[in-house]
Formats: C-alpha cells, sequence, structure tokens
C-alpha cells in the first residue's frame, strides 16, 4: 500500500478515536493491506498524537494468550504504544464516554530501569533491565466497529489500545516467580475468572523479551523509565457503566477501576 493511504487511514483511526465514531475496518475494505501495513498505519497514528501533544511514555504487548490468539487466528502477539494521556491513576473513575468499546484485560506493568536493544534480548536480561512490576489493568477499546477486526485492524489501531491503569505498589522481581502467580478478577464483588502468569508466553516476562527483540527490526529500543504491559493473563472483559473491577496477584497485590456513564 502506498505511503498517502496509509497515512489516509491513520488520520482516519485517529479522527474516530477524538470523536468516538467508529470507522469500517480496514480489513473489510482494503484486504490486501499486511501486519506490516497496519504497523506503518500504527506509526503514523502515533506520530499524529505526538504532534498533538502527546508523550509516548511505554510500549504495550497485545495477544499473549492462547485464548487471544485463537479468537484472531494468529500465532504471535503485537504491539502498540503508551501515551501520557492514556494513563489512569487507580482511583480515578473511566467515563464511558471517554471511550468506545472498553473492554478489561488484568495484565503485570513491567518498569524498566535500563534499555534493552535487541535481538537477542534473554528472559534474564529483562529480568535484570526491571524496576519493578505492578498490578495493572487494560482498558482494550476500537476504532473499528462493533469489534469486527482481523489482525491487521488491531495493529493499525494500536493494538486496540485505549486505557492503562496502574497501581502505586512497585515490587521487585526477585521475589515473584511470575510464571506461577495467581490471579483473580472480580466484577461488582464476584470472581469472572482466575488464571496464572504462565498463561503469557509461559512467562510475563518472555513477552518483553518478544518486544524487545521484534522492535530490534526496526530499530526501536525499550528504554529505562518506560512502563510495558505484558498481556493479558485471561479473555478481555467487557464493561458497562457502574462496574467495579479489581484484580488481585498473588504476591503482587491488587488493582481496582470504576467505569461510570
Amino acid at each position: 500500500m502506498d505511503k498517502a493511504l496509509l497515512a489516509k487511514l491513520a488520520q482516519e483511526l485517529y479522527t474516530a478515536e477524538t470523536s468516538r465514531t467508529p470507522i469500517e475496518a480496514l480489513t473489510a475494505r482494503y484486504p490486501e493491506i499486511t501486519n506490516e501495513d497496519a504497523y506503518q498505519v500504527q506509526l503514523a497514528g502515533m506520530n499524529l498524537r505526538i504532534a498533538d501533544g502527546h508523550a509516548i511514555v511505554g510500549k504495550k504487548i497485545g495477544l499473549t494468550s492462547k485464548a487471544m490468539q485463537a479468537a484472531l487466528g494468529v500465532f504471535e502477539p503485537d504491539y502498540g504504544y503508551i501515551t501520557d494521556r492514556m494513563m489512569i491513576l487507580e482511583g480515578e473513575d473511566i467515563s464511558l464516554a471517554s471511550v468506545i468499546a472498553p473492554k478489561v484485560e488484568a495484565e503485570i506493568a513491567f518498569v524498566l530501569k535500563e534499555d534493552l536493544v535487541g535481538p537477542g534480548i534473554t528472559l534474564a536480561q529483562v529480568l535484570k533491565a526491571t524496576a519493578g512490576v505492578m498490578p495493572a489493568f487494560e482498558i482494550i477499546d476500537t476504532r473499528i466497529k462493533d469489534w469486527k477486526i482481523k489482525i491487521q485492524d488491531t495493529i493499525a489501531d494500536g493494538a486496540s489500545i485505549g486505557r492503562i491503569v496502574v497501581s502505586g505498589a512497585l515490587v521487585p522481581v526477585e521475589s515473584l516467580d511470575m510464571r506461577y502467580m495467581g490471579l483473580v478478577l472480580e466484577k461488582n464483588g464476584e470472581v469472572v475468572t482466575t488464571a496464572a502468569g504462565a498463561a503469557v508466553l509461559g512467562h510475563p516476562a518472555n513477552a518483553v523479551v518478544w518486544l524487545a527483540n521484534k522492535l530490534a527490526q526496526y530499530g526501536i529500543p525499550l528504554k529505562a523509565g518506560e512502563i510495558i504491559m505484558s498481556g493479558s493473563f485471561t479473555a478481555a472483559c467487557p464493561v458497562a457503566a457502574g462496574d467495579n473491577l479489581r484484580a488481585t496477584f498473588d504476591g503482587l497485590g491488587t488493582v481496582g477501576v470504576r467505569f461510570i456513564k
């Protein structure tokens, strides 16, 4: 696809986000779009945000669980960028009027103290470069009508990122075995699902390994101070106005969020 069309699609998605008016799937209109095309759309969209005053504060990895990969018929994760305007303080309500079609994913957020520059990054290097991890929610959202997406749509749309909520507790990784870390996700006081960290590529840090090495082909590092969202333990949970969600990670702590009209 030519650069002019990729730029046009990036503008469409950014306008959909700012106006909260979803658009038809890119893959429905341009079935020839490839994953590489979609990442070019994503990058162009991020440049639009930066020009509009956003600052990149981290990156996210999506489609890390078998359940999420199966839903889209893919066999590897995807990634996107996190900006300062996507960050929500724990305890701050999220208005449904500020998003389009949100769903919630419980994840571990890594905070880096050293750069990670692929290729060849290993799990041990990721753990060494991590200042600590935090319980987190990713509020995924889509600018595509009715979540009728294929992998190219979600990549172009920033890996379907919406908002990020992190707890204030930064826990050193040395005392944690994230493979066996249990998660209990509750909505309105009732357990929705449970899972363990091994659901995320066998170990949540493996998602960061994948991202560092994937970005190496574009010359993009993971930077000290960045927040890296490592991917959901479970399938995404739909939400409505009035819903309160709480995720409890064994040995790590809790994070909560409430949705209002």
